[in-house]
């Protein structure tokens, strides 16, 4: 009797509490440190470096830099399990640990697992030939398998990109290397889980005199996958523009807009689902560094219960000096866009998941005492802001809502080479 009464006071309570206002009751999520070092090149902006699996008993794969010799790094997946405890298992090239040059905000991991329990990793490419890693048993050691992408050897990628779809298969998405008709495409494969095989899905995008940047894939309950990208300037830039959005369904191979229009891949500038257009003072500039002037940088995506696609994304407005942290989200034919965060600068570290009833922005500031903040929409358009990791210096973060419905948080603290696991 007692326990059947105290089951009814905890059903009130979490009731009482799911119908506070957005933004009442918010906290610090509960973090746990890796126990591993982490080297100081693990630090992007484009990666999908973190894979949950699990009900009931939870699992976490986190794919991650660590220390090599001068100047390398050595690639490895820290791996907590559904008790909580961890193991380190090692990127294997051969018989040594893979082992890579750095080249910050290029040359970090991408995982995901497939519906078999097989690890895929992608790691430290930019502009090389595949780097590719897939464990040969369940939840084992990846092992190169280069030799296994379906196309030319005289192919070069960079920012690889992963999904696992519902049915167990595997997509990336990798933008290729220098084309002789000046751009940079994007290509969409996928690794069918049953048969064991790569295969090219399609070139997405491609422009000519622009270069093709990959931001996300994220899959719906209907198995359709949404892609999220933006565009340089061609060879590249640290700016870009034009962040633009596409989905792709599985079943008919079809490409439509957020609106359901069909469309024809690869899509270009003229016919791509703009989220957010250039502004009146905004240019393609071919700038390896950052040239200045407002431009979008680094972006993420999330689908409601409808499959509706919801976007946070950095964009430095005309006449400012910071990124400010923006929301996209399609209703009523067009893309409805607000500012989340725009008192200070902010890095290249955005997420955003989909709870089931509303999004959770997440971002990191520049400087301060607290860097890595939640948002959620408190109406009227307006943002509630949480600290999540306080007095923790989080430059780059990856965040990634489990079966459960808890957002796991992959968040970096370079300043002390050390990585979190969180919990929100």
């Amino acid at each position: 009797m007692v326990r059947n009464r105290l089951w009814k006071i905890f059903t009130v309570a979490a009731l009482l509490f799911s119908l506070l206002p957005a933004g009442v009751g918010n906290a610090a999520a509960t973090l746990t440190e890796v126990p591993y070092t982490m080297d100081s090149s693990n630090q992007a902006g484009w990666w999908t470096p973190l894979e949950t699996y699990g009900t009931g008993l939870e699992y976490a794969y986190m794919a991650y830099n660590a220390p090599g010799s001068t100047s390398t790094h050595k690639v490895y997946i820290a791996r907590r399990d559904g008790t909580g405890a961890w193991s380190n298992i090692p990127v294997m090239n051969g018989s040594s640990v893979a082992e890579y040059n750095d080249d910050v905000g290029h040359n970090q991991p991408s995982i995901a697992r497939d519906g078999s329990g097989r690890f895929h990793v992608f790691a430290s490419m930019h502009n090389d030939s595949w780097r590719y890693f897939r464990s040969d048993t369940v939840g084992g050691a990846p092992q190169n398998h280069s030799a296994d992408m379906p196309t030319p050897a005289s192919f070069r990628g960079t920012y690889p990109v992963l999904t696992t779809a519902p049915n167990g298969d595997v997509y990336l998405l990798i933008r290729s290397g220098l084309d002789s008709a000046g751009y940079r495409p994007g290509v969409l494969f996928r690794w069918n889980n049953a048969a064991s095989t790569w295969s090219q899905v399609a070139v997405v995008g491609a422009t000519a005199g622009r270069s093709f940047y990959p931001n996300d894939l994220v899959f719906d309950a209907n198995g359709d996958l949404h892609i999220l990208f933006e565009w340089s300037a061609f060879v590249s830039s640290a700016l870009r523009h034009e962040l633009s959005y596409l989905k792709y369904s599985p079943s008919t191979g079809s490409f439509y807009k957020a609106d359901g229009s069909a469309i024809t891949a690869p899509v270009s500038l003229s016919t791509a689902d703009i989220v957010q257009p250039l502004g009146p003072n905004e240019a393609y500039v071919q700038d390896g560094g950052d040239p200045g002037g407002p431009g979008v940088q680094s972006a993420k995506l999330a689908v409601d219960s409808a499959g509706s696609p919801k976007i946070v994304y950095r964009y430095r407005e005309d006449g400012s000096t910071n990124f400010s942290v923006k929301y996209a989200s399609f209703a009523s034919g067009s893309w409805n866009l607000q500012t989340v965060y725009d008192l200070t600068q902010t890095r290249a570290a955005i997420d955003i998941t989909w709870t089931g009833s509303t999004v959770r922005v997440y971002y990191a500031k520049y400087s301060g005492t607290d860097r890595a903040y939640m948002a959620i929409p408190s109406g009227s358009a307006g943002w509630n802001l949480t600290s999540i990791a306080p007095g923790k210096p989080i430059e780059r973060l990856s965040v990634e809502r489990n079966a459960n419905g808890i957002d796991i948080l992959y968040l970096v603290d370079i300043t002390n080479s050390k990585l979190y696991y969180g919990r929100n």
